[in-house]
């Protein structure tokens, strides 16, 4: 345990401020940086929002060594912070805090690996205020934040410590997420081609030949139930596929398209849109569609297959952003695709060496995952020793 003083941030900070409210445009003189401008301690200067009044830049304009704190965002977002490196001019948005430290007492990239701590981050949880969807740490509460403030000689060396370890294990996640974005890449390139080599006994149709596409409905958010009950099914939203936290129930009698586990849904709306999904029952929703095949012609698992080419996709996105009004799939526009079709036998063969190469690239996925998971806890088992002044 170290002995270094422990102070409240507003005894080593000489502001906290909150950003701009006002409306920012894409496009403008300034950037406006957000809360997801902050990631992983820096700055992300991508999908920016600009401002051009005057006002607003000259009252809330950053300036180097400015430590940003996200006070509003989910749960587990909220409290994350940022170090401004005045890399180029901008202000900030108001669910962030600008806080700026003394710089006689307190270095700024020190305080903004501290916020950034898994403890800190722990103590930010017990303090937050919330609601649905929301959480907020006010100002008020940062200021209360308890650091311990060694002599700034001992910051600084801290600092440079973090800094070096830290670029270190960039550069291993960024060469891991290489790996992982490659093993995806492989399958996507796998399953492009093997659509592509088509037999001569593959004859040309389209998907609506062999197939039916049929969208969901949507009840009215006063029928739904939370428990389930033998006169009710559960609704199935796109968000289902990805977690259980979500779960909602609807009277059977007031719904009318119904899904299986081995029927393929499609996400109509994004991001990402065309999302092919698989593996739910129940009653499905406006933004789900079903896709019918004629099981004469083409099984499910084969269809399901096609559907998650990277060709199929490019397509529905192009038609769906062409077409008047529509902001997701457009199921009319899936009709006209075409298709080839080898024998169900031939199909069975393909589906079954798809889902090989699937199981193996789902193997290096999760093993790449792992190695960055391992990253992040060395990253927060450095700044835990340097904060408790075992570095």
């Amino acid at each position: 345990m170290s002995k270094w003083p422990v102070k409240t941030l507003k005894e080593v900070c000489t502001a906290f401020q909150y950003g701009s409210s006002s409306k920012s445009e894409s496009k403008g003189e300034i950037p406006v940086l957000r809360m997801g401008n902050l990631q992983d301690g820096e700055i992300i200067w991508g999908d920016l929002k600009f401002s051009s009044d005057l006002d607003e830049i000259k009252k809330y304009q950053l300036v180097k060594n400015d430590v940003l704190f996200n006070r509003t965002n989910s749960a587990e977002l909220v409290g994350k912070a940022a170090l401004f490196n005045g890399a180029r001019p901008a202000i900030h948005a108001g669910y962030l805090i600008r806080v700026q430290t003394n710089s006689e007492l307190l270095n700024a990239t020190y305080l903004n690996y501290f916020l950034n701590c898994a403890t800190t981050r722990a103590h930010g949880f017990s303090v937050m205020s919330k609601s649905v969807n929301q959480a907020n740490i006010n100002a008020s509460k940062l200021k209360e934040y308890k650091i311990p403030v060694p002599p700034l000689s001992e910051q600084e060396r801290i600092v440079a410590i973090l800094d070096e370890a830290f670029e270190s294990i960039a550069t291993a996640i960024a060469h891991t997420e290489r790996k992982l974005h490659n093993a995806r890449e492989l399958f996507q390139s796998t399953l492009q081609s093997t659509f592509q080599k088509i037999g001569e006994d593959w004859p040309e149709t389209t998907l609506g030949e062999i197939c039916k596409f049929t969208g969901g409905s949507q009840p009215p958010k006063s029928e739904f139930h939370k428990d389930p009950a033998p006169e009710r099914v559960r609704l199935i939203q796109i968000r289902d596929y990805k977690s259980d936290k979500h779960i909602v129930y609807v009277d059977k009698d007031k719904v009318r398209r119904f899904c299986s586990t081995d029927d393929v849904m499609i996400g109509r709306y994004g991001p990402p849109i065309f999302q092919i999904l698989r593996g739910l029952e129940g009653a499905y929703n406006v933004a789900l569609i079903k896709a019918i095949p004629d099981e004469r012609r083409i099984s499910k698992d084969f269809l399901a297959a096609f559907l998650r080419t990277p060709a199929m996709y490019a397509y529905v996105e192009k038609a769906s952003s062409r077409a008047a009004g529509q902001s997701g799939v457009n199921k009319n526009a899936l009709n006209p695709y075409p298709i080839h079709l080898p024998s169900l036998h031939m199909q069975n063969l393909v589906v079954a060496k798809l889902d090989m190469i699937s199981d193996e690239t789902h193997q290096l996925e999760q093993l790449y995952q792992k190695q960055l998971n391992s990253y992040a806890e060395l990253k927060q088992s450095l700044l835990h020793q340097a904060f408790s002044g075992k570095l």
